[in-house]
């Protein structure tokens, strides 16, 4: 059984790098997290569970420090086929530009998530957290029994009363202001763009639940983590603040595209992936946002080809650019420097306002 039953326990400082799938969140990146004292993460989105296994037994043998693994919760099958294949036709012109095929939308729904929480559950990490949904009651016991610390992501208040009632350790509390991917328990495409602000949704899921909080969404800046900790949040969460690391996975022109004046801003989109997700604003998105219909993953395997093209093209106008609003406040230093530099403006925040 794991000692880490506090969510504070896990790192010196309340600093969580969060899960960015897609390659960003690498054991490199998590290791230099934890060795400055904040809590690294992978994710395990879009990886079969032997990746996912090679990346774990890689971070251990970089870092004693704890993390934590992100999974992907299974996606219902309510997809409608025809409107995907309407997409894919619209997305013909981007193929042929790319000179590349369309992926198949219908290869998996699940993300391989009862493989991964076998093998998390036979070797077991400190951290587990959940995107996408809440996990059965049956699957949080099953990892307190193992000595794993669950986290569920949620958006409303509702969410966070779900997480709780299966057991969950502590729910990741995420604004509308997060880069990438809205980690709703449902998609309703009626409900795009009613994504609640951060500092609003803190004391909503404060005053819904008794569990411990980490506050995701925008934050970039020790000020600002301040706030969410003064708010009420145990800990925050930065994911665009590591992107541009060295450290991090991501490709150079993701990275150089966070920083680049040309992207002023970031807008919600589902032209990538058929899901809402923040990302810099760019030709793709407006081209095909408007025309996107719901279809998480289906829409994220048809895109991945055109995704990867471009990428391998340095054109970042076709790729998925996820980041959050706060992208502008980006910084170009290591991991390490950077919670170093958190932790700095963190403890002036503080004592500012105690002056």
């Amino acid at each position: 059984m794991s000692a880490l039953t506090d969510l504070s326990s896990f790192s010196a400082y309340p600093i969580v790098q969060a899960p960015m799938a897609g390659g960003a969140s690498n054991p490199q990146l998590a290791a230099a997290v934890g060795a400055a004292g904040g809590l690294g993460f992978l994710a395990a989105g879009y990886k079969t569970s032997e990746a996912m296994y090679e990346e774990i037994r890689q971070l251990r043998d970089l870092t004693s420090h704890p993390f934590g693994v992100n999974l992907f919760m299974p996606q219902p099958g309510t997809v409608d086929p025809s409107a995907v294949a309407v997409y894919a036709e619209q997305l013909a012109g981007e193929a042929a530009w790319y000179a590349t095929e369309l992926g198949d939308p219908d290869i998996g729904t699940d993300d391989a998530y009862d493989s991964k929480v076998a093998v998390l559950l036979e070797d077991p990490v400190p951290m587990v957290s959940f995107t996408f949904g809440c996990p059965e009651r049956s699957v949080c016991e099953a990892f307190a029994k193992a000595g794993t610390y669950t986290v569920v992501t949620v958006t409303s208040p509702a969410e966070a009363l779900a997480a709780q009632r299966a057991g969950a350790d502590a729910v990741c509390v995420q604004g509308v202001e997060a880069g990438g991917h809205q980690g709703t328990h449902r998609d309703d495409p009626q409900l795009d763009g009613a994504g609640i602000g951060l500092l609003s949704l803190i004391p909503q899921v404060r005053e819904a639940v008794q569990l411990p909080m980490i506050a995701a969404g925008g934050l970039m800046r020790g000020s600002q983590i301040a706030a969410v900790l003064t708010a009420g949040a145990d800990a925050a969460a930065l994911g665009t603040a590591f992107l541009v690391c060295p450290e991090s996975g991501a490709s150079v022109v993701h990275k150089r595209a966070v920083t680049d004046p040309v992207f002023a801003r970031t807008e919600l989109t589902r032209a990538f992936s058929g899901r809402p997700a923040r990302g810099l604003f760019n030709r793709f998105m407006r081209e095909h946002g408007r025309y996107t219909p719901p279809g998480y993953p289906q829409i994220h395997h048809l895109t991945s080809p055109l995704r990867r093209a471009a990428a391998a093209a340095g054109d970042p106008q076709g790729m998925a650019l996820w980041a959050g609003q706060g992208h502008r406040l980006a910084r170009e230093l290591s991991a390490g420097a950077l919670v170093e530099t958190l932790v700095a403006e963190l403890r002036a925040a503080r004592e500012e306002a105690r002056a």
